[in-house]
């Protein structure tokens, strides 16, 4: 494995983002269209918050009780993206090394990681998680 491999080459580029004005039902739809599970949040194409499905499942009552749909939409309106997001989530760059992901995701609590362009920390380029640090730790085992 090369220690100085940048994050570029296994992250997400194709990165499904929301808007900080869309709404939480916007959210939980795309997690379940795409099948992910973090959802970047950006304002003026400017990386504000990231948005997980761990916190889309903390609000809704239809994982527990089959049928309770309506009272998800019910909390998801009564809630904005901003209240329930990270707001200035860690982010790393797109120079920075898979080791040094790897060592973020690994002491920290994070499974994605927003990345964005080494000249402005806002601009969002990419993602990556865990799992496209353990599929590269396997290819190059």
């Amino acid at each position: 494995m090369k220690k100085n491999e940048p994050v570029r080459n296994i992250m997400a580029t194709s990165v499904v983002s929301v808007q900080l004005n869309d709404s939480l039902s916007d959210v939980s739809r795309l997690i379940k269209k795409h099948h992910i599970r973090h959802i970047p949040v950006e304002h003026d194409n400017k990386l504000v918050g990231i948005i997980s499905r761990t916190d889309i499942d903390r609000l809704t009552f239809s994982a527990l009780m089959p049928g309770e749909g309506d009272a998800d939409e019910s909390v998801f309106e009564m809630l904005t993206i901003g209240h329930v997001m990270t707001s200035k989530p860690r982010v790393v760059n797109d120079e920075t090394t898979i080791h040094e992901v790897a060592t973020i995701l690994s002491k920290e609590e994070f499974h994605a990681l927003p990345v964005v362009a080494k000249k402005d920390a806002t601009t969002l380029v990419g993602i990556v998680t865990t799992t496209d640090v353990i599929k590269y730790m396997l290819d190059n085992w």
